[in-house]
């Protein structure tokens, strides 16, 4: 697998692992809405390994393996098996996103327009939404993600709530419309369909979608707390229903108990909660100034991948027969063309001093070509440091039996 996608991969899951343990005390601490914006976190991490690296005057590119020839028929075998669980990810990931487009396109096709009767009646407690939006839906009261959001009444709303029950369901779904929530959602299901195989998405999703609801129904009860106990009543009579992706219920049954705690508790004031979005910053700025000044082989210069095959280092005979391995790492200097100037040898942080791995690295590097840095959109000189790792045992059991089946 490609190293930025590994570190993209470690980075999230890193980050999940740390939502989910921290998303109940921040709650507590903070409130609901702090908790919920935890999960732009992993949003961070996955992009984290492509924003720009802390500026240096040495570039460190990833380390290039040299093996001897024999071994070279091994590796292939393993690039085929990489090439395989890239095409099963890219299987897995068009799976889940084409159920992802039939549940949508399904859950737009049951819906219809509000009768102009109903909607005139709603008009007073929709807070000047735009009626278009409004539709008849069996899986309502609910909001759906589209190019514009829209909100989902089921036939009976009319019978199924008094005035008063209407009026805060109603309140809850539109702050979902004003917090951009669907959007938010739509988001969610993109990223479970692309880490399909990874198993703390699939326990984040759920939690996700639950944080989702806190956050909104402490945003709808913050400016009247006097509507509490008949909120906490409207959500206990009222009947949940099957999560689906897109699609942001006013219940699902598993959410019930959550919910009703959080209204029933006391909840952070307004400087606790300035507090924890404060302290939700910090900690994206950090965490994206720690990961970045840790990378320190994130390469601002690259090698032009159009020159490299067939251009691997050459494992010098002489060092094969004399059992000779370790690291060579080499000071580049590369023009703004992306030619190679000056190579000196890095005495300090190479691993041998074998001449012959020494010339043979030399030899390689001076025939690449790479991507020079670039500087206010121009490229400019600069260095980078390669590292080649010359390895003659890179399977040391194999090898061995294959010693001893020779020798016998």
């Amino acid at each position: 697998m490609d190293a930025t996608l590994l570190r993209a991969l470690l980075f999230v899951t890193v980050a999940l692992g740390a939502v989910l343990l921290v998303r109940r005390p921040v709650r507590r601490a903070f409130s609901a809405a702090p908790a919920f914006g935890l999960w732009l976190l992993p949003v961070l991490a996955m992009a984290l390994p492509w924003l720009p690296g802390l500026p240096a005057h040495w570039t460190v590119l990833p380390a290039i393996r040299a093996l001897p020839a024999s071994i070279v028929a091994a590796g292939s075998d393993a690039a085929s098996s990489a090439h395989g669980w890239r095409w099963l990810w890219l299987l897995g990931a068009g799976a889940m996103l084409l159920r992802l487009a039939v549940q949508y396109l399904r859950l737009r096709r049951q819906g219809r327009p509000l009768p102009a009767a109903l909607a005139d009646r709603l008009q007073p407690v929709l807070d000047g939404l735009d009626p278009r939006r409004l539709r008849l839906h069996p899986a309502g009261p609910a909001v759906l993600w589209a190019p514009r959001s829209l909100m989902l009444l089921p036939p009976d709303f009319m019978d199924r709530h008094d005035a008063d029950a209407r009026r805060l369901v109603l309140r809850h779904e539109l702050t979902h419309l004003r917090r951009g929530d669907a959007l938010w959602n739509l988001f969610a299901e993109l990223a479970a369909a692309l880490l399909w195989f990874h198993p703390l998405a699939w326990l984040a999703r759920p939690r996700f979608r639950l944080d989702q609801e806190l956050a909104c129904d402490e945003r709808a009860l913050r400016d009247a707390p006097h509507d509490a106990a008949a909120y906490a009543h409207t959500l206990l009579h009222s009947v949940g229903v099957a999560t689906a992706p897109t699609l942001i219920p006013w219940l699902a049954e598993p959410q019930l108990k959550e919910r009703l705690t959080m209204i029933q508790r006391q909840r952070p004031g307004a400087l606790r909660r300035r507090a924890g979005h404060a302290a939700l910053a910090v900690l994206m700025a950090g965490s994206a100034f720690v990961a970045q000044a840790a990378a320190d082989n994130h390469p601002v210069h690259s090698i032009d991948t159009n020159y490299v095959p067939g251009k691997s280092p050459h494992y010098p005979a002489a060092a094969i027969k004399g059992m000779v391995s370790g690291t060579v790492i080499l000071r580049v200097q590369v023009f703004a063309d992306g030619s190679v100037g000056t190579i000196t040898y890095d005495v300090q942080h190479s691993t041998t001093d074998s001449a012959d791995l020494i010339a043979a690295a030399t030899d390689t590097v001076r025939k690449w070509h790479f991507q020079p840095e670039m500087k206010d959109g121009r490229p400019i000189d600069g260095y980078v440091r390669v590292p080649i790792q010359f390895d003659v045992h890179p399977f040391p059991g194999k090898t061995e039996d294959k010693a001893e089946k020779k020798a016998s």
